[in-house]
């Protein structure tokens, strides 16, 4: 036998041992099905305990379809990777997790895994969840098998390749998916702990707020709350480079948590409006401040003398800009902003529109936020008190949506002019996501 043969047979038998164990690796096992259980059989105290850990997690939104019955699956999540529809997770025994024991389901939180032993997209957030104790995942089954069997089938996920192939998942895992529940930090008190459990575990917080590497896993390290990306939404900071006119504090965040409000930092809109109406506007308020607590660690606790010169900075700089009207923008600006967002007397707006010059929307590095608010409107905010807006997407070219955006960015907010701004007025007309995912970089560190 030649040299190069016996080389090529070698390379040749390394490959195909490697497939196999990789392959091997990869398998799991399907676990057997059961009877579905029934609702009474299940302790009403764990079902309420599951129905907070549930909200905490917003399942019910990632779990149901625009105007669908809830947990009946169907939403679809817009990924760099092609388009990701939730399952049904009601007891139906056909198209949802009816014949699931504890085990199969305790499986899919902690390792993504279905019961069939096929892997789940890290769409599901497993990564996070896998941080949560035995005793909430168990509430959680406890409660969605409570629930009403709904015999829907959703759409199923069709990836193009190699993304369909879900058995690549087990080597995401490999390198992604660090399993073990949360361990509380000894130097940190109760509330600061029980902060840390939820942002890493149900509430999962980072899986929005954190960017993500070119493979989709969230970036940990100095990228942890660094901001991310999420169905065409930019999900700011919440570390020290929260952008913001005023510095944010510990009871500003409860109060935006709470509440989805806070007069210098906005109002929650977009993806984040559903996860304070069904989410930490209906949990215990001591686990919401102790989220806004474990937060707070990593924006810091601004002075309240810093937050009023912040205030006062900001709206003297946007009562200047608002003198003259001697620009396209700020005479667009006048006609159609100024009645809600500054014109009316505080309390008799429509709603909480605070100063625009507030928001944190106008100090973000992308203007595709501002776009999509200006372009849609707010049509389900995350409580109806806050207010509605209408959508401008016919009423405003994309010459005049360029002159707004840009004199609310440089004249209000004072910063500098965005770039590419044609290129963001397209993609968000067009729906398409904002691509910083993807310039994140591959790093996970």
């Amino acid at each position: 036998m030649s040299r190069l043969r016996k080389y090529t047979l070698i390379v040749v038998l390394l490959i195909v041992l490697g497939i196999g164990g990789f392959v091997a690796y990869a398998w799991r096992a399907a676990i057997a099905p059961i009877a579905p259980p029934q609702a009474d059989s299940f302790d009403t105290t764990l079902v309420e305990q599951g129905r907070l850990v549930a909200a905490a997690g917003n399942c019910m939104e990632c779990h149901t379809a625009s105007g669908g019955t809830p947990y009946a699956g169907g939403h679809v999540m817009k990924t760099p990777f092609g388009e990701i529809i939730s399952t049904n997770i009601t007891p139906d025994p056909e198209h949802g997790i009816g014949q699931w024991s504890l085990a199969a389901f305790t499986r899919a939180m902690r390792e993504g895994v279905a019961r069939d032993g096929s892997h789940l997209y890290p769409a599901f957030p497993y990564t996070a969840f896998t941080k949560m104790s035995d005793e909430d995942i168990h509430a959680v089954y406890a409660y969605l098998m409570s629930r009403p069997a709904e015999p829907v089938s959703p759409p199923e996920t069709d990836l193009p390749f190699p993304f369909n192939q879900r058995a690549l998942v087990a080597g995401w895992n490999l390198l992604f998916l660090d399993k073990g529940v949360y361990q509380p930090d000894p130097a940190q008190d109760a509330e600061w702990n029980r902060g840390a459990y939820l942002v890493h575990g149900a509430a999962h917080c980072m899986a929005c707020h954190s960017p993500r590497n070119a493979l989709g896993a969230e970036k940990d390290g100095k990228h942890f709350l660094a901001g991310g990306d999420v169905d065409g939404w930019h999900a700011p900071a919440l570390n020290a480079d929260a952008p913001a006119a005023v510095p944010s504090t510990q009871e500003a965040l409860f109060q935006y948590l709470r509440h989805g409000h806070t007069a210098d930092q906005g109002t929650a809109n977009g993806s984040m409006a559903p996860v304070i109406a069904h989410g930490t506007s209906v949990i215990p308020e001591s686990d919401v401040r102790a989220i806004a607590r474990y937060i707070a660690s990593y924006t810091g606790e601004a002075s309240p003398q810093a937050v009023e010169d912040a205030r006062k900075a900001a709206n003297d700089r946007a009562a200047e800009a608002t003198r003259g009207l001697d620009t396209d923008g700020a005479r667009i600006y006048a006609m159609t902003c100024v009645a809600c967002h500054e014109a009316a007397p505080q309390g008799e707006r429509f709603g909480a529109q605070q100063p625009l010059w507030l928001g944190s929307t106008l100090y973000l590095d992308k203007p595709d936020n501002l776009l999509r608010f200006v372009l849609e409107g707010v049509q389900a905010p995350a409580d109806p008190s806050l207010g509605f807006m209408p959508p401008f997407k016919d009423y405003l070219s994309d010459a005049q949506l360029k002159s707004l955006t840009q004199y609310l960015r440089t004249e209000l907010a004072g910063q500098p002019a965005w770039e590419g701004m044609d290129e963001a007025i397209e993609r968000v007309r067009k729906g398409e996501a904002n691509p910083m995912w993807l310039a994140t970089g591959a790093s996970n560190t």
